[in-house]
């Protein structure tokens, strides 16, 4: 006997694919496993449609085409895609968002790191926002690197590796203690 799985909308983090040349197949293939909202720019639609992915939404002002049926047009208004995009689903009440992008610019996401939980792929990282007193078991040696420069900052269980990257020192819990509201920090995936 088979076991069903119902997923409602809204339950997984949506995808927002604005750019994915240096992007794992594999690591795509884990995203789209739960089937999320697909949102994707017109040039990206092309190249998931190629791969078979349905897609929900196209953001951008030119026309996307009749690459598959029953795709929504996302038009940008006075935002690029990525702000175009979660400001739909902030206003929609999406409670995530995994992107990925190949050039990552943090102040289009730095508007809503408070407002909808964000995880950003690029390359071989994996990109998020923290708050102040963030906590993570990670094994020793692994790498982290803070993307911002917080003031105050409080290490612990972490030694710094230059270049804002730091490396755990243990098996164990790091924290991280600053003063702004949040940090976008990154860690390195396989």
């Amino acid at each position: 006997m088979s076991s069903h799985h119902i997923v409602r909308e809204k339950q997984e983090p949506a995808l927002l694919i604005l750019s994915m040349d240096t992007f794992d197949e594999e690591m795509l293939g884990q995203l789209l496993e739960w089937s999320p909202t697909v949102i994707c720019t017109t040039d990206t639609a092309e190249k998931l449609d190629a791969s078979g992915i349905k897609v929900d939404w196209i953001i951008g002002d030119g026309d996307a085409g009749d690459l598959q049926s029953d795709v929504k047009h996302m038009p940008l208004g006075e935002d690029n895609a990525a702000g175009a995009a979660l400001k739909y689903l902030v206003t929609h009440n999406y409670p995530a968002v995994n992107v990925i992008t190949d050039v990552l610019e943090l102040k289009d996401f730095l508007f809503y790191a408070d407002k909808i939980n964000l995880v950003i792929f690029r390359e071989q990282q994996k990109i998020y926002p923290v708050n102040p007193g963030f906590s993570k078991w990670k094994p020793a040696g692994e790498f982290i690197e803070l993307l911002s420069h917080p003031s105050g900052l409080q290490l612990s269980g972490l030694e710094a590796a230059g270049n804002n990257r730091y490396k755990t020192t243990h098996d164990g819990f790091f924290t991280l203690q600053f003063e702004q509201s949040f940090l976008f920090i990154a860690e390195d995936i396989e």
